[in-house]
């Protein structure tokens, strides 16, 4: 993955890339090359048709145990923050390429009939050799009343939010100088939900195009789906999520003119066995509710 993405980066033609959350899949192509069947759209938003949809999560009981084990974790200070995830058995009467056509997302990718993703949350971009990252984390319902006033003043989701903010500028100043927090917590409207992001940024320097494949190795895996510490949040969700995430959760996008897109790839339907599974998950912290963070993985199946 390195050397491929360092050596595209050196010949410096458009290309697309896709890495799985573990960096263990990679697909790259110049854009005059790609295939197909692989159809994207960066940071683009479009009228959609409802789809006629059936969900099958699992149940509460089994989401609690997996929650009291990481709560277990969490207490004993193995990890402060974990993005606990699920999959979900879905019914609908679309095919992944219509829910593609027809789905919202800034980052919106459909990949060779196997999976299609509609993902709000930006991974990182670079242009004019600055590096920007918008760490997404607290989600509400937009219909909920004062819904945003509540969302900025839940002590919880301001505590998870402080711990990825912080994560990410930690891992921005791997690859990068003079890290800075230029926008804190600030509300966006994702279809039916309310989520906060805030705006990191940071220094490149130049031919940062040559070395594209060692900023991915470093950043990689997103801290917003992952955790703190990451190495140890990693192997807690490995043990206690029960399926391998794949590409969910990993990241895609496209390298063009001296500029790069990338988005984390949630709001995902992958196709397993002839079924289709969306992946969700939300953030977990020693005052996290089970039965809130339960809807809430419920909640964004909706979307």
């Amino acid at each position: 993955m390195v050397r491929t993405l360092n050596e595209l980066g050196k010949k410096g033609e458009p290309f697309f890339f896709l890495i799985s959350f573990d960096k263990k899949n990679f697909y790259a192509s110049s854009l005059k090359d790609l295939d197909s069947d692989i159809s994207f759209q960066l940071n683009s938003f479009k009228k959609r048709e409802k789809t006629a949809l059936e969900k099958f999560p699992i149940s509460f009981d089994d989401y609690q145990k997996k929650f009291l084990d990481l709560q277990e974790h969490i207490i004993k200070g193995n990890t402060y923050l974990a993005n606990l995830c699920c999959k979900s058995e879905i019914k609908t009467d679309r095919s992944l390429e219509e829910v593609y056509k027809n789905s919202n997302g800034k980052y919106k990718l459909l990949f060779k009939d196997k999976f299609v993703c509609f993902s709000p949350e930006t991974f990182i971009k670079i242009e004019d050799n600055q590096i920007q990252t918008f760490p997404m984390k607290g989600t509400i319902n937009k219909n909920v009343p004062n819904g945003k006033s509540k969302i900025l003043e839940d002590e919880k989701e301001l505590t998870e939010h402080v711990m990825v903010v912080d994560l990410l500028r930690n891992d921005l100043s791997m690859v990068s100088e003079k890290v800075r927090v230029e926008k804190f917590r600030y509300v966006e409207e994702v279809a039916d939900l309310l989520q906060v992001s805030s705006k990191i940024v940071g220094d490149l320097s130049p031919k940062w195009e040559e070395s594209i494949g060692d900023i991915f190795d470093k950043l990689l895996p997103a801290g917003s789906i992952t955790g703190t510490p990451k190495k140890k949040c990693v192997e807690i969700l490995e043990s206690i999520e029960g399926f391998d995430r794949g590409f969910f959760t990993g990241v895609f996008g496209v390298y063009e003119n001296g500029k790069l897109d990338s988005g984390v790839l949630i709001r995902f339907i992958e196709k397993e066995n002839g079924k289709l599974f969306f992946k969700s998950g939300c953030g977990i912290t020693e005052s996290s509710i089970a039965n809130k963070e339960y809807q809430e993985m419920k909640d964004k199946i909706n979307v």
